[in-house]
């Protein structure tokens, strides 16, 4: 599920002007979502080599950390560090759904305190947990890991929670899935940093796709699976190389020898939307990538991702960015000066 930014607003940044991410950890973490953090945000970097961001981790109290795998992690750095993060990152922790109150510990809750207004906050997984307990998800939409999501509706029953999605992006507070879904996340606030080709190019290094299809159902197992269950990939594959011209379920369904409805339940079934649902996403993702990399006109856009007029090439981005074609242009080329380094992204629908 990817979103955009409406809009960045300038941070605090480290002396050499790079981003400064904080990841905050205690006891009990996971060691896979503290490395997702550090080597995506690592490998970002600008055309010239400089590294975008700098990454720290800290804990409410620095020094030993146990985590859930049979080796410690030391952290060195306390709770200033997150005064001073442009964004800051909540990594899930066995504690994490160990609780019956929903509330922080006294430590957790001074360290939270301490994020300076105006920084982005993400949670990984049921990193949620710790944001929705300081309140920072009042109101919001937000998801979790699906195995916790009913545990987290019982104790915060005024967050919208949305169990089927990879990761949300909800005005600069963001939260994903899973420990995976972390690396969506990662690659998002990238993307909405400084654009889809440093973001494109961090996926590469560290081989994951840009961009993931469909959304949690996908993993839930299913009490009774079907027996020989049919890929739908070679179809998806077709389609993408098709997306500058109009896509017909008949023509996807026979890519697989399926009849129509054979193929749209099984097509739900793995990518989480359906057919026609994944087209759109894919095309405001083509579109996406034209208006940052080219100097297309909104009509070629709009003809070159499928959508056929800049009319309906507006209805459908609008809808799924919140914002038109144009501004989104001007958000990632508008600025002579370069993207910039920081800022809340917005919330929209994607896949």
């Amino acid at each position: 599920m990817a979103k955009v930014c409406k809009d960045r607003a300038m941070g605090v940044f480290a002396e050499d002007g790079r981003h400064r991410v904080a990841v905050l950890v205690r006891h009990g973490l996971l060691p896979m979502e503290l490395g997702i953090v550090h080597r995506l945000f690592g490998y970002a970097e600008a055309a010239d080599g400089r590294r975008l961001y700098e990454v720290v981790t800290c804990a409410p109290e620095p020094g030993e950390l146990g985590t859930d795998a049979d080796f410690t992690v030391r952290v060195r750095h306390g709770p200033e560090a997150l005064a001073e993060a442009d964004t800051v990152v909540v990594p899930a922790s066995e504690q994490d759904c160990g609780t019956d109150d929903g509330r922080l510990g006294e430590e957790m809750a001074r360290a939270v305190a301490r994020i300076r207004p105006g920084a982005r906050i993400a949670s990984i997984c049921t990193g949620s947990f710790v944001l929705a307990a300081a309140g920072l998800l009042e109101g919001r939409r937000a998801t979790t890991h699906w195995g916790s999501a009913e545990q987290f509706r019982q104790l915060f029953p005024t967050v919208a929670l949305d169990a089927d999605v990879l990761y949300t992006d909800d005005d600069g507070v963001l939260t994903a899935a899973g420990v995976a879904s972390g690396i969506d996340l990662c690659l998002h606030m990238i993307r909405c940093d400084h654009g889809a080709a440093v973001a494109n190019e961090v996926a590469r290094r560290t081989v994951v796709p840009p961009h993931r299809e469909g959304g949690q159902a996908q993993f839930i197992r299913r009490p009774v699976p079907e027996p020989r269950y049919s890929s739908t990939a070679a179809a998806r594959a077709w389609a993408l190389e098709h997306l500058d011209r109009p896509v017909t379920l008949r023509e996807l369904a026979t890519c697989e020898a399926m009849s129509v409805r054979t193929f749209t339940r099984r097509f739900r079934d793995e990518v989480g939307v359906s057919p026609l649902q994944w087209l759109t996403q894919q095309r405001v993702e083509r579109a996406r990538q034209l208006l940052e990399e080219t100097e297309l006109t909104v009509d070629r856009v709009a003809a070159d991702a499928g959508f056929g007029t800049a009319a309906s090439l507006r209805q459908h981005f609008q809808a799924a960015v919140g914002v038109s074609p144009s501004a989104y242009r001007g958000t990632f080329r508008g600025d002579a000066a370069g993207p910039a380094r920081s800022g809340s992204v917005a919330a929209g629908a994607g896949t």
